[in-house]
């Protein structure tokens, strides 16, 4: 501080004796007025969340002005006020507060405005007839770490259809969270993430590698870095319709020709040699899914499942929205099909673990992909309904949706609409909602004459061991039920396979029981009924070839085979290797060696399971306790 500037000041303070905290504070603001006029060429640092609340824009400069002088002032006088109230022998603080308003250059607007503005922006989205579109709740930190994540994602206009998604009901974790609790999931994720291996160093904060949002999966913290090696392009449009298809990056499409000719060769080696450097190859790691699921190790199958998704996810296009709905991914390109197959089994991992309602809005994704359905997402997605209680929704979605035949010819939907209106009317407050409509022993008694076959298939696999359903299945109907066409056959055993498991409920019996003992009632009385009903299933199945023979049965079924090491041997040498090594038998003379698996840090019921597997061992530890014994 200069000289003058200290005379100046001595004088005042003769002149009108006040108190020092005042003088000080003068002495600063004068002293911070002629820093600021001593050096012109500095520019305050602006803030840029301060466009955030930049509201007032259609303000005139001159109340611009007046408000920040106004603010400027009130701020002055409160400081002030404030030093003045301090003792006399306290140090006076800066005034950062006052001066960072100052380089604001803007005030508050008053909450009187802000309503004024969401008022006026109403009337306004009124006038044009547009909804309030509800915005996305931002992610706390915390929840972000410890993968709890919002899913409250916009939905848009074209989210009407009966196909909707709905994404808080996509994520397996979500629907856990809502059945066991937010402690026993989060319990659960911390012990995947960290399972004792070198996944995360003791005392380092583990840091996600891919802190993108994503609305299938919510990748681990280990997982590498996304590589972007694929990408999505737009096809064409077609209407409302855009149609996409994957594409790989031109520095790496070469990746796929190696998988060809490692998978020509039956070379598990070379495979994995690709995922070691392209960890994200979509084939590759849908073929570790199918060797771990052969193998038995279901979480390792699901998490390959998962990664695959994930990145096959980070490559939509940004037009690509699931929650429109207008969009087409057709099967027929060669590098959509492995999204097609990782979500088809992703959907059937959902249902393995008992998330319902996820595996139904995956199925939902998956049917409005492409409207050919290439992977059979129509003769599950009833089941899925009904196991997560969607009864209004399956309803909804018979009327609604548009297909080549009408649904209720499918054995599916025959059967599992009368299961939907059993349910609804049971749970019904007031009988007089389900009065216009036919009622689930009609429908069951309909879906009967429709399919008989489907009856005598049911007792056998269910099964249904009362000895009423004998007698039920010496009538001539049921008895000596036919198909009449290789799609119908091979439909009603994919419908078996899959829904088998809803008939094991009493109350579904009875139910069945009930509808079976009426038809064969009626046709004592008329016996052209069956004659009808045999017309009509031959003309919704008039094809004399297996139109549906690209959907295995086995797909649709919950059991799944398990191969021996013995088996997967030959995959595991190097091609023309395999016809050189001995036979398994005599590779360890008459008693064959296994080497020995660790088993810590695994689950003790994997381990327990798979001790249960003869080809599986886990060392001796007598040898241990022999040589302690012999050297004691």
């Amino acid at each position: 501080m200069s000289g003058r500037l200290v005379r100046r000041v001595l004088q005042e303070r003769e002149a009108s004796p006040q108190d020092p905290a005042e003088d000080a504070l003068v002495v600063v603001e004068e002293e911070e007025e002629e820093e600021e006029a001593g050096s012109p060429t500095r520019v305050a640092a602006r803030n840029p969340f301060d466009l955030l609340d930049d509201d007032d824009d259609d303000e005139p400069e001159e109340d611009k002005e007046d408000e920040v002088h106004t603010d400027q002032t009130a701020s002055y006088t409160e400081e002030k006020q404030y030093v003045k109230k301090k003792p006399n022998g306290a140090v006076p603080e800066t005034n950062k507060k006052s001066k960072k308003k100052k380089k604001k250059g803007k005030a508050e607007p008053p909450a009187s405005t802000k309503l004024r503005d969401e008022k006026s922006l109403d009337s306004i989205l009124e006038d044009l007839a547009i909804e309030k579109r509800p915005m996305q709740k931002s992610v706390h930190q915390n929840d972000r770490a410890t993968g709890k994540e919002i899913e409250t994602i916009e939905m848009t206009a074209g989210t009407s259809s009966v196909l909707a998604i709905d994404p808080k009901h996509l994520k397996a974790e979500n629907e856990m969270r809502r059945i066991f609790g937010s402690k026993v999931v989060d319990s659960l994720e911390n012990q995947r993430n960290m399972p004792g291996t070198s996944r995360q160093v003791r005392g380092v904060r583990r840091v996600g590698l891919n802190p993108r949002r994503t609305l299938l999966v919510s990748p681990p913290g280990f997982w590498p870095a996304w590589d972007k090696s694929m990408s999505m392009d737009l096809v064409e449009t077609k209407g409302s319709l855009n149609y996409f298809r994957y594409v790989y990056d031109p520095s790496v499409s070469h990746v796929q020709e190696l998988f060809e000719a490692a998978k020509s060769a039956n070379d598990l080696n070379a495979i994995a040699a690709i995922l070691a450097k392209y960890p994200y190859h979509p084939d590759s790691l849908l073929t570790f899914a199918d060797l771990f699921k052969y193998s038995g190790e279901h979480q390792s199958s699901a998490d390959a499942v998962e990664k695959c998704l994930f990145a096959l996810e980070c490559a939509w296009h940004p037009l690509f929205n699931p929650l429109q709905g207008n969009y087409q991914l057709k099967y027929s390109h060669d590098l959509n099909k492995p999204f097609f197959t990782a979500l088809f089994s992703h959907m059937k991992n959902l249902d393995r673990r008992g998330c319902h309602r996820s595996a139904l809005e995956a199925c939902k994704f998956l049917l409005s992909l492409d409207s050919d359905d290439p992977k059979g997402a129509l003769f599950c997605i009833d089941y899925f309904a009904l196991r997560s209680q969607q009864y209004k929704w399956l309803e909804q979605f018979a009327e609604e949706y548009q297909c080549d035949n009408s649904l209720w010819l499918f054995p599916n939907f025959s059967f599992s609409l009368a299961i939907a209106r059993f349910y609804l009317e049971r749970d019904a407050e007031d009988v007089s909602d389900h009065a216009d409509k036919s009622t689930a022993v009609d429908l069951m008694k309909q879906a009967l004459m429709l399919h008989p076959l489907v009856l005598s298939k049911i007792v056998d696999k269910a099964p249904l061991k009362d000895s009423s359903w004998t007698q039920i299945l010496k009538n001539a109907f049921f008895g000596s039920a036919k198909p009449g066409s290789p799609s119908l056959e091979h439909v009603i055993n994919i419908y078996v396979e899959r829904h088998y498991i809803m008939w094991r409920f009493p109350e579904l019996q009875n139910l069945l029981k009930e509808a079976a003992l009426l038809v064969i009632e009626s046709l004592k009385h008329d016996s052209r009924e069956a004659q009808d009903w045999a017309c009509v299933r031959k003309e919704a199945f008039s094809s004399e070839k297996n139109e549906y023979s690209h959907l295995l049965v086995s797909d649709f079924s919950d059991t799944t085979p398990s191969l021996p090491p013995e088996e997967l041997r030959p995959f595991m040498v190097g091609p023309g290797m395999a016809h050189d090594m001995p036979p398994v038998e005599q590779e360890a003379g008459p008693e064959r060696i296994h080497a020995p698996l660790e088993v810590a840090g695994r689950n003790a019921a994997m381990v327990f399971l798979e001790s249960l597997l003869p080809w599986v061992n886990y060392g001796d530890n007598r040898h241990d306790g022999n040589d302690q014994h012999d050297d004691d």
